[in-house]
């Protein structure tokens, strides 16, 4: 069996955050379909809102992530809500994400919620709605 292979949305958050608490992107695209998407509407200006294939997502959203982690230590994922939806590949999850900052221990939280689709095994859409203001206070130092 493919260990990469998902059996839903719900297990799709799940490896993310344990990706995210583990503090590392590296390796995150390969539960990213080959065609997969990966949205962010309320990204700031400047930074990529939309991401397609597993490729894009590995070359421009992991070593930016991974430049973050540099920075800052995600220390919990709380308050998960996971909606399903009449397609049994599809849920929204509401969730809060806590992260430090590395330097002076500054701590941070920002409230997420993502739409999640994933087909044949593997993620093909990832939008998430985020407040980028939450935590760019964090990312700054």
């Amino acid at each position: 069996m493919d260990e990469t292979a998902l059996a839903g949305p719900r297990e799709a958050f799940e490896r993310f955050r344990d990706y995210l608490l583990a503090g590392t992107s590296a390796g995150l695209e390969r539960f990213l379909a080959d065609d997969g998407v990966v949205e962010s509407p309320f990204a700031p200006p400047g930074a990529l809102r939309r991401m397609e294939g597993r490729e894009a997502f590995a070359s421009s959203a992991v070593p930016r992530r991974e430049a973050l982690l540099e920075r800052i230590r995600f220390t919990a994922v709380r308050d998960v809500v996971v909606h399903e939806t009449a397609d049994p590949q599809v849920a929204i999850v509401e969730y809060e994400v806590e992260a430090v900052r590395k330097a002076d221990g500054l701590r941070a939280a920002a409230p997420f919620a993502v739409v999640v689709q994933v087909r044949d095994g593997r993620v093909a859409l990832w939008r998430e709605y985020q407040n980028p203001a939450a935590m760019a206070l964090l990312a700054a130092g």
